[in-house]
C-alpha cells in the first residue's frame, strides 16, 4: 500500500467517524488538526458553488488561461470545500480554481475538507501547521491564505498568532501571485525563498519567466539571480555561460544556504576555502529583519 493510499484511507476513516458520540474531544481535535493540513481528491462533479459566494462574475480570459496552466502544471493551492451531506460538498474558497480545473477536463480536484463548525479549533490546527520546521515557502503561504479565507484573520491578527512580522506575512502571500510554474518550483524547493522575492519584483510577465528559465537552467544563486535581474533593468543581457558539473559538496552547501535562507527569511551567504575554512553571512534590511534574525538565533 502506498503513502497516498494510507493518507486517503485515514481521511475517510476521520470524515466517517469525526462526528460519533463515541469518541472523545481529543480524537476530534487530532482529527481536526490531520484535516488541516492534509489533502483529499474530491470528484468536482460532487462539489457545488457557495450560494452566498459575493463573486458571481468570472472573467472567461483570464479563467481559459488558468484553465490551460492546469491543464500542464495541475492544481498548485488546493480549494476548500465543507461536507454538506449526501456526498456532496460546498465551496469555503477556491471556486475560481474548480471552475477553470472543470474546464481543464480534471475529474477531480485537491481539496481541504471541513468537516466542523469549530472555526476556532481549526484557527489553531492551521497556526501549528505553520510552525513546523519542514514546510516549505509555497505551504506556509498557502496556509497564511487559508486562515485568511476560513478564519477571516487579518495581516495583523496572523502576525500576532505566528509571532511574525507583518511584511513577512505579506511576502508570502505575494508568492499566491507568482506564475503557477515559478510556484511549482517553490512548492518542489527547485527555488527559495529568496529567488522568489526577487522574482516577484520583475515586469512585464515576459521577463519575469525569461529571468526564472535561466534562473533554473543555470542553478543560479540568490545573489547572481539579483544581478541578472539588474541586467535587466539597466540594458541587454549577456547570455549565461553553462556551469560545469557541481560537485557533490558545492551541492550540499547550496542546499544548505537555501535552508538557511527559508529558515531566516534573509539573504545567507556561505563562503568556504579549500581548506574547509569559511563564514556564514546573514544580510539584513531593516532594523526590524535584524532584530528577527537575533531573536531566532536565540532561539
Amino acid at each position: 500500500m502506498g503513502k497516498k493510499d494510507k493518507i486517503g484511507q485515514g481521511l475517510r476513516a476521520l470524515i466517517s467517524n469525526i462526528d460519533g458520540e463515541e469518541h472523545s474531544i481529543e480524537t476530534k481535535k487530532k482529527a481536526e488538526k490531520e484535516l488541516s493540513k492534509a489533502t483529499a481528491e474530491i470528484d468536482v462533479k460532487k462539489i457545488e458553488a457557495n450560494p452566498f459566494q459575493p463573486r458571481t462574475d468570472f472573467n472567461e480570459i483570464e479563467l481559459n488561461e488558468l484553465s490551460d496552466s492546469i491543464k500542464t502544471h495541475g492544481v498548485i493551492q488546493p480549494i476548500t470545500v465543507r461536507a454538506i451531506g449526501g456526498d456532496k460538498y460546498q465551496i469555503i474558497s477556491g471556486e475560481r480554481r474548480w471552475r477553470a480545473s472543470k474546464k481543464a477536463g480534471l475529474k477531480k480536484i485537491p481539496a481541504y475538507v471541513r468537516v466542523t463548525d469549530d472555526q476556532g479549533l481549526l484557527e489553531m490546527a492551521i497556526v501549528e501547521n505553520i510552525q513546523r520546521a519542514d514546510l516549505n515557502s509555497m505551504e506556509v503561504a498557502i496556509s497564511f491564505q487559508r486562515l485568511i479565507d476560513e478564519c477571516n484573520i487579518s495581516h495583523e491578527e496572523m502576525a500576532s498568532r505566528v509571532n511574525k512580522n507583518r511584511s513577512t506575512i505579506t511576502n508570502y502571500l505575494r508568492l499566491l501571485k507568482l506564475p503557477p510554474q515559478i510556484q511549482k518550483s517553490l512548492k518542489n524547493d527547485e527555488l527559495s525563498m529568496g529567488h522568489a522575492r526577487a522574482l516577484i519584483g520583475v515586469t512585464p510577465k515576459e521577463a519575469q519567466m525569461d529571468i526564472y528559465k535561466r534562473v533554473i537552467k543555470s542553478s543560479l544563486s540568490v545573489r547572481a539571480t539579483e544581478d541578472l535581474i539588474k541586467s535587466y533593468k539597466t540594458g541587454p543581457v549577456k547570455v549565461l555561460k553553462q556551469p560545469g558539473r557541481p560537485s557533490a559538496l558545492e551541492i550540499e552547501l547550496k542546499k544548505i544556504k537555501s535552508r538557511l535562507s527559508d529558515h531566516f527569511e534573509a539573504k545567507v551567504d556561505i563562503k568556504r576555502n579549500a581548506k574547509g575554512k569559511g563564514s556564514y553571512v546573514i544580510y539584513f534590511d531593516s532594523d526590524d529583519q535584524f532584530n528577527d534574525i537575533l531573536d531566532l538565533l536565540e532561539d
